[in-house]
């Protein structure tokens, strides 16, 4: 068995055993799963942004990428300084 699988078993037998204790998870009703469905309030922008189509360099993009989440909201603001500065 591989450590993924050890560890998901490992997790269940966790569980059963919380389970049997008594420590039970809390349990959401269909109305309160819906209404926390989506992004959270507030986290949508009033202006929207347009997808693009754009051909990058291989090395460029790999190290866009290398610099972890956000990588693309960072992309826009290198673009609009370039822009704001005129290049």
């Amino acid at each position: 068995m591989d450590k993924e699988t050890e560890k998901f078993a490992a997790d269940v037998l966790e569980s059963i055993r919380q389970a049997k204790r008594g420590e039970v998870g809390r349990i959401h009703t269909p109305e309160q799963i819906l209404a926390r469905r989506g992004r959270p309030p507030g986290s949508v922008s009033a202006t929207t942004k347009q997808a693009v189509k754009l051909r990058l360099d291989p090395d460029v993009l790999a190290a866009l990428r290398d610099s972890g989440p956000g990588w693309q909201t960072r992309v826009n603001s290198i673009l609009r300084q370039a822009v704001l500065h005129k290049l």
